[in-house]
């Protein structure tokens, strides 16, 4: 079942973007797949999106897909993180 976007989707979205990544929003595929998909200097990165004032957990359909998933999966909630992953400091962009 596709999920509603996390509060604070739309501002990791923007904040990525600025720093020169391609981004695109899976949250609609649902089945456990992760929020987005981040391409950024030739390597692609997947990020499931966490709203730190809601559930933090994963659900039961994303540890399934988390745990058969061959490659990397992050778990973000908030923008500091997201630029981490791709390793851009929020003060390189703002």
């Amino acid at each position: 079942m596709a999920r509603a976007v996390d509060k604070n989707q739309p501002a990791i979205v923007a904040a990525l973007r600025e720093a020169g990544a391609s981004v695109e929003q899976l949250h609609a595929v649902g089945h456990g797949c992760p929020d987005i998909v981040v391409g950024y200097r030739g390597v692609n990165y997947l990020l499931e999106i966490k709203n730190p004032f809601g559930r933090m957990e994963l659900t039961f359909s994303q540890r399934a897909w988390h745990g058969t998933w061959q490659g990397q999966v992050v778990v973000v909630i908030c923008i500091t993180d997201a630029l981490r992953v791709i390793e851009v400091n929020r003060e390189e962009i703002y």
